[in-house]
């Protein structure tokens, strides 16, 4: 059931070794707590991504809430998580924008992706999850998350550190350090404290050293081309003449071919994202929940699509929530309608939507250095986890030359208006060589045995397919 549940014990914190399931809760006083952590987790990636990719972050936040609402009654309240921002867009959104696009192609893009994910998670449902590891097996979902982390490199070298790369250092060193040096929940925020961090910072150098000059994106242009000129690096005047309630900037999606190619490789990483917060929701709580991962898959593309439509930024389930839950061994469903309402508020604020579109670029710069390799590093963790094999050229070579082509940007001009590039290039690479390769060593004669040993079935690799070993 999606709605209704029962008292846990006395209501108050579970004893040791107990835990509160999805289908029951605290007392109302003590899950609107719970519910409170669970929007200053997914608060900072919520709206910095928003910011990073030229979208509303009122809008987002308040969409986020209402996805949410439509993902627990989906699934039926059996997987407890928040659908925040999701990051797996940025790369594309930067090369669409590089492109041209408009954010109207930007929303249709991902709108399109948000449909594929969800007919995804419909086939999933149906046919089961083997279907989806057989063509999107480990070395690749690993490879398309990093190249799509990777791409993001040049954004923060050319777009935010010039802008202050001092307090983009001084950010960039103490997220690090909270990072490193806090445990538990306040580790988990460590984005949320560096943005505070920084925008202190920034502040504080406005009052004590004055105006900064540097460029700033689209401003100040000559010829067309953004110079460096002087400027304070906080700026409250959108904050100012901002309302305290009304309705975020709604606009209509806009669909172009060459943009929503480039978006459809962040559905690899979405269906990998996906799939490990539902089994590790399923390892907290004990309960088998395969039965539902198409289900939960759908939601998302269903939530990704219904942000979009109004123009709001996709949706992804949030790691930082699942690691609140871990911490408080709290897995109550109520607790994220509590969050999700907040969210809604929250967006409803125009006010607080100029707050966080001031954010100061050096800020950013510092926030996204972090960000990004994060979202690298996470294809490497899921290489890790599978164990796969990169001595096996089938493997190696296909990821290899995806990820080059994805990071460098390379083009390969199609026609004249049909550019592919970057992401996109690099994961059509990247899957249609590791099958090709796949199925060509499948094909091949194996070798004459000359006495040499076998793999024992525990030594074969995840990722790649084991050929017949050969002697020296």
């Amino acid at each position: 059931m999606a709605f209704g549940w029962s008292l846990h014990g006395d209501g108050r914190t579970p004893p040791p070794g107990e835990v509160v399931r999805p289908d029951e809760r605290l007392s109302w006083t003590r899950t609107v707590g719970i519910g409170a952590q669970h929007v200053v987790a997914m608060f900072g990636a919520t709206f910095v991504f928003p910011i990073v990719m030229g979208l509303d972050p009122n809008l987002a936040i308040m969409m986020s809430g209402i996805a949410t609402i439509l993902f627990l009654i989906i699934v039926g309240g059996r997987v407890p998580s928040y659908l925040g921002t999701s990051a797996s867009f940025v790369g594309a959104v930067v090369s669409i924008r590089a492109a041209g696009g408009s954010t109207a192609n930007v929303t249709g893009a991902i709108l399109i992706a948000g449909l594929v994910l969800a007919a995804v998670g419909l086939l999933i449902h149906f046919l089961g999850a083997s279907v989806i590891h057989a063509v999107f097996p480990p070395v690749v979902t690993g490879a398309v998350v990093m190249l799509i982390g990777f791409n993001l490199a040049p954004v923060v070298a050319t777009v935010y550190w010039p802008q202050d790369q001092w307090v983009a250092l001084l950010t960039l060193g103490f997220v690090v350090v909270c990072s490193v040096l806090l445990r538990g929940f306040w580790s988990r925020i460590a984005i949320l404290l560096g943005l505070v961090f920084g925008f202190g910072l920034s502040w504080i150098l406005d009052k004590t050293a004055g105006k900064i000059t540097s460029v700033q994106p689209g401003q100040h242009l000559v010829n067309g081309v953004a110079t460096p000129f002087p400027h304070f690096r906080v700026n409250f005047d959108a904050v100012k003449g901002a309302d305290w309630f009304g309705f975020p900037n709604l606009h209509a999606p806009d669909f172009k071919t060459s943009a929503i190619l480039v978006a459809l490789p962040a559905v690899i990483a979405l269906i990998a994202e996906n799939t490990g917060h539902v089994k590790a929701v399923a390892a907290m709580t004990g309960d088998d929940l395969d039965p539902v991962l198409g289900r939960a898959i759908a939601a998302d593309g269903i939530g990704t699509v219904l942000a979009s439509a109004v123009g709001g930024s996709p949706t992804t389930t949030y790691a930082e929530n699942i690691g609140v839950m871990a911490a408080t061994r709290i897995y109550s469903t109520a607790a994220y309608y509590v969050a999700a309402l907040v969210a809604i508020l929250f967006g409803l604020c125009p006010k607080f939507g100029a707050l966080v579109a001031a954010t100061p670029g050096g800020v950013l710069g510092g926030i996204t250095v972090v960000l990004y390799g994060m979202i690298g590093l996470l294809g490497a963790k899921i290489w890790i986890e599978n164990r796969v094999d990169f001595a096996d050229p089938v493997n190696l070579v296909p990821v290899a030359a995806g990820i080059i082509l994805a990071i460098g940007n390379v083009t390969l001009q199609i026609t004249d208006k049909f550019p592919l590039s970057g992401i996109a290039l690099g994961t059509l690479a990247l899957l249609i060589g590791y099958h090709a390769l796949n199925a060509l060593s499948r094909a091949r004669p194996a070798p004459a045995d000359t006495g040499g040993g076998v793999i024992a079935p525990e030594e074969k690799e995840i990722g790649g397919p084991v050929r017949p070993a050969t002697t020296d």
